[in-house]
C-alpha cells in the first residue's frame, strides 16, 4: 500500500505535490519522493522518512516545473532502501520518465526473470520496475500503446501515475483494486490515491480514474483511452475497513459512513449488555460510533492515543510493534474501573497488539471486556498490496474464534459476518475483493510467488 499524487499545469507543482503527499502520509511512511518537469527537464528527489522530514523549502525550490508526480512508500515487495523509493526514474531513448505505483503485481518475478533473460538489467527489487522495463521495450509504438501492451502482461493491483517531460499519465488495473481519482485546481489537473489529498489543496473532485483506463493529461487537456477490460470489479474492501482516511471518498463512497455502517452491522448481529462502548483509537472510532448509535449505549474514549507514535500495523518488526503498543494507547482508569465494556476495533491480524491492549484495559480495572471486530476473520494473505502476513502469522487462519478469545483473555469476542460486511457495502459484494476473508482471489497468483509466501508461513 502506497500513496501517489500527480500534478499537471500548475506553476508550483512541487509544492502542491508536497501537500498532496502530506495528506496521503497514512498510506506509507517508509520513504517519500517526487519528480518534477518544467516541460524539458525532469528533476527528482527521494529519501527515506516522512514527507516533512524528506522535503523542505530549499529542496522544493530545486524542483521547478508545472508537472509533478509524488509517492509515499509502504513496502510489500522490495526491501526498505532508498534505491527502492519512488517515483522510479529512468532515461530511455533520450526521454526521461518517472513512475509512481500503488499496488502489487502477482507475476512480477515471472516477468522479471523473462526480461533478464533478454538482457534487461534491474536496479531495484521493486515489482514496479518491471512496468518501466515493459514500457521501454514497447516505446517505439508510442506511450499509450506501450502502456496498453504492458497492461496485457502484468497481473495484479496497480494504480500508476507516469510523468514524461511534457505530460502526465494515469492508468489503473482493470479490476480497480486500488483507488485513484482526478481533480482540478486553478486550471490544472491533479491525480491522487484519495480525495483527502484534493481537499487539502482545495482541488475540485472530478471523477475516479476508471478501472482499465489510460488517462493522458497534456497541453491539449484530457484524453482517455481503453487499456484493458475485465468482466468484474475487485475494489479492495480493506481500503474501507482500515486503510483509507475516513474523510476520503474512494470507489464512489465515503469512508466515514462506510465504517459507521460496519458498526451498525455489528450491533444488529451482536447486541451486548455493557456499560459503554469504546474504540481502540483511531482504527475503531467510526465503527464504534455506529455501534453505539445503533444500540443506544453510551460512547466513551476508554483509552487515549498518543498521536505522535506511528501506526503499529505497518511497523516492520514484531519488536517495534510491541514497543509502539506500550506507548501508543493509555487507558483512562477512572472510566474503566469496575465496568463492563465493549471494545470495537476494525480488524484482528496477528493478535499480539490486541492482546497487549486488552491486558492494559484489564489492569486499569475493567470488570468485563468484550471485543467486537468490524470485519470477518482474516484467514488468507493479501497478494495485491496490503501487508497481511503469511498464513502462519494470521491468528484466524489456524485458530477458532473461541481459541482467539482465550488467547486475548476476553470475556467475549465477536466478528462481523461476511454477510454483514457485504450488507454494509450495499449488498454489492461482487464489486469488491474479499480474498483475505474467503481465499477466493480475483487474479490468480503466480505459482512461484504464492509458493514462496505460503512456505514462509509454515
Amino acid at each position: 500500500m502506497c500513496g501517489i499524487f500527480g500534478v499537471f499545469g500548475h506553476k508550483e507543482a512541487a509544492k502542491l505535490t508536497y501537500f498532496g503527499l502530506y495528506a496521503l502520509q497514512h498510506r506509507g511512511q517508509e520513504s517519500a519522493g517526487m519528480a518534477v518537469s518544467d516541460g524539458r527537464e525532469v528533476r527528482e528527489y527521494r529519501a527515506l522518512g516522512l514527507v516533512p522530514d524528506v522535503f523542505n523549502e530549499e529542496i522544493l525550490s530545486r524542483l521547478p516545473g508545472h508537472i509533478a508526480v509524488g509517492h509515499v512508500r509502504y513496502s510489500t515487495t522490495g526491501s526498505t532502501t532508498v534505491k527502492n523509493a519512488q517515483p522510479f526514474c529512468v532515461t530511455h531513448g533520450g526521454c526521461t520518465l518517472a513512475l509512481a505505483h500503488n499496488g502489487n503485481l502477482v507475476n512480477a518475478y515471472e516477468i522479471r526473470r523473462e526480461l533478464e533473460s533478454q538482457g534487461s538489467i534491474f536496479q531495484t527489487t521493486m515489482d514496479s520496475e518491471v512496468i518501466v522495463h515493459l514500457l521501454a521495450k514497447a516505446s517505439r509504438k508510442g506511450i499509450v500503446e506501450a502502456i496498453r501492451e504492458a497492461m496485457g502482461i502484468i497481473r495484479g493491483a496497480y494504480s500508476v501515475i507516469l510523468l514524461l517531460p511534457d505530460k502526465l499519465i494515469a492508468f489503473r488495473d482493470p479490476y480497480g483494486f486500488r483507488p485513484l481519482c482526478l481533480g482540478m485546481v486553478n486550471g490544472g489537473y491533479v491525480v491522487a490515491s484519495e480525495t483527502c489529498a484534493l481537499d487539502l489543496i482545495q482541488a475540485q473532485y472530478l471523477r475516479d480514474i476508471e478501472p482499465g483506463e489510460i488517462l493522458v493529461i497534456d497541453e491539449n487537456g484530457l484524453s482517455s483511452y481503453k487499456g484493458m477490460e475485465s468482466a468484474r470489479r475487485a475494489h479492495c474492501i480493506f481500503e474501507f475497513i482500515y486503510f483509507a482516511r475516513p474523510d476520503s471518498y474512494i470507489f464512489g463512497e465515503n469512508v466515514y459512513a462506510f465504517r459507521k455502517h460496519l458498526g451498525e452491522g455489528l450491533a444488529r448481529e451482536n447486541p451486548l449488555e455493557v456499560d459503554f462502548v469504546m474504540p481502540f483509537p483511531d482504527s475503531g472510532n467510526y465503527a464504534a460510533i455506529g455501534y453505539a448509535q445503533a444500540t443506544g449505549l453510551p460512547f466513551e474514549m476508554g483509552v487515549i492515543r498518543n498521536h505522535y507514535v506511528g501506526r503499529t500495523f505497518i511497523q516492520p518488526s514484531a519488536g517495534m510493534r510491541d514497543f509502539s503498543v506500550r506507548v501508543k494507547l493509555n487507558p483512562v482508569k477512572e472510566i474503566l474501573r469496575g465496568k463492563k465494556v465493549a471494545v470495537v476495533d476494525d480488524s484482528l491480524v496477528r493478535g499480539t497488539t490486541s492482546r497487549t491492549r486488552v491486558k492494559a484495559i484489564r489492569e486499569a480495572g475493567a470488570h468485563e471486556i468484550y471485543m467486537l471486530i468490524s470485519c470477518p476473520p482474516i484467514r488468507h494473505p493479501c497478494f495485491y498490496g496490503i501487508d497481511f502476513p503469511t498464513p502462519g502469522e494470521l491468528i484466524a487462519a489456524k485458530h477458532s474464534v473461541e481459541e482467539i478469545r482465550r488467547y486475548l483473555e476476553l470475556d467475549g469476542l465477536y466478528y462481523l459476518s461476511l454477510e454483514g460486511l457485504i450488507s454494509a457495502a450495499g449488498g454489492e459484494g461482487d464489486k469488491f475483493c474479499l480474498a483475505c476473508f474467503t481465499g477466493e482471489y480475483p487474479v490468480p497468483v503466480e505459482r512461484g510467488f504464492r509458493k514462496d509466501i505460503l512456505e514462509k508461513g509454515e
